[in-house]
């Protein structure tokens, strides 16, 4: 202990990490390198007494274990199918008068325009009806009537698809912004969606005109009551 003034016999005034920690050896290079290991054989040959077993044997240095794990390892596994488009069901088709069952204009009465890449339903009220905007839905969630609207000539426009009803990302509001009660400012609903939107209903309010009450019929919401027995209704 050359740093450490000895404060009485083999005691001294520091101790050995912190004398080391001075004389600071750690700092300096390594020189010697680490003597590479030799790699073991995996199999060893040895002699065999007998002349029937040929006197000379190979045998593996590591012995696979006699008995299995007691926990099995899950592993993950292999997805070899991928994801096709959703089959539409047969009673929906284009023109089709259907009920939402979800979401944020469940009840609604909606006309079905077409299917999508991604599988979901193009929907839409149309809007000046019942205000149910263009919408995308799953087939699990609606209820197909057999009330039809006439959409042969109604042609949905090439922007009208998955990528058409993507949200942009907002800015988020600071801490202090909240604290002080200041609320981000509303974005106005995009003009080219607006026209895509008129564009689309026009046909469609035209042929629903030309139908009496039908109009009635989709401004109108749909529930349940207790005293319905929803397996017995016709829709």
């Amino acid at each position: 202990m050359a740093r450490s003034t000895p404060i009485s016999r083999h005691v001294g005034r520091l101790s050995r990490s912190q004398v080391a920690a001075k004389r600071g050896l750690f700092k300096g290079k390594k020189t010697t390198a680490a003597p590479k290991k030799a790699e073991a054989p995996t199999t060893v040959e040895k002699t065999v007494g007998g002349k029937a077993n040929g006197e000379k044997r190979v045998i593996p240095t590591n012995k696979a274990s006699k008995y299995y794990p007691t926990e099995d390892v899950r592993k993950p596994k292999q997805a070899r199918k991928l994801a096709a488009k959703a089959g539409l069901r047969a009673s929906i088709t284009p023109g089709t008068v259907l009920i939402l069952l979800a979401g944020r204009f469940s009840g609604r009465r909606v006309v079905f325009l077409k299917q999508l890449d991604s599988g979901l339903l193009l929907v839409t009220g149309p809007f000046k009806l019942n205000g149910v905007p263009l919408r995308r839905v799953s087939q699990a969630y609606v209820i197909a009537t057999s009330t039809k609207v006439d959409v042969a000539g109604l042609k949905v426009p090439e922007s009208v698809n998955d990528a058409y009803f993507v949200k942009a990302k907002s800015a988020k509001s600071t801490k202090e912004g909240e604290f002080f009660g200041e609320k981000g400012e509303k974005k106005a609903f995009p003009e080219d969606k607006k026209s895509e939107q008129k564009t689309v209903d026009a046909p469609v309010l035209e042929a629903v005109k030309k139908v009496d009450n039908l109009a009635k019929y989709l401004k109108a919401s749909w529930g349940l009551s207790k005293s319905d027995r929803f397996h017995e209704l016709k829709f």
